[in-house]
């Protein structure tokens, strides 16, 4: 799950603010994905903003997508992340777009230092897999 993404941090910066800490820029695990998390309204949302396959090809299209009429869509700039609502620390309700398999989980984000995020996403719940992003400055 999320292999696209999963896949610096540099020098340290002041913390942002409780509800906007994941505001901001995150190396995923797998594939060096660049993460884009914003707020949107009272929610957060985060877009794919590159990729070692997106430094490779910056055209590179949804080709896994579920929905055959979103297959031609560009995978840089896509929003993935989206419908959460905060409570306390984390983010919870949201869900996240896969592109290597083309399906939307259930995800939650709560932070874990300054510099570090957990990105939990589920199937339907137990069934779910934890990643660890880093901030990038």
């Amino acid at each position: 799950m999320l292999a696209l993404l999963m896949g610096l941090a540099v020098a340290a910066a002041p913390a942002p603010q409780s509800g906007d800490a994941v505001v901001g820029r995150w190396k995923t695990p797998v594939h060096n994905g660049i993460v884009e998390i914003a707020r949107c309204g009272t929610s957060i949302c985060g877009k794919i903003v590159s990729s070692d396959k997106l430094r490779t090809n910056p055209n590179l299209a949804d080709a896994q997508n579920s929905d055959k009429a979103l297959r031609n869509r560009r995978l840089m700039n896509l929003q993935i992340l989206s419908g959460f609502k905060q409570q306390g620390a984390g983010w919870y309700g949201g869900k996240i777009y896969n592109a290597e398999d083309g399906k939307t989980y259930s995800a939650e984000v709560t932070m874990t230092g300054n510099d570090q995020l957990n990105l939990r996403g589920c199937v339907f719940k137990p069934f779910c897999r934890t990643q660890t992003w880093t901030r990038v400055r």
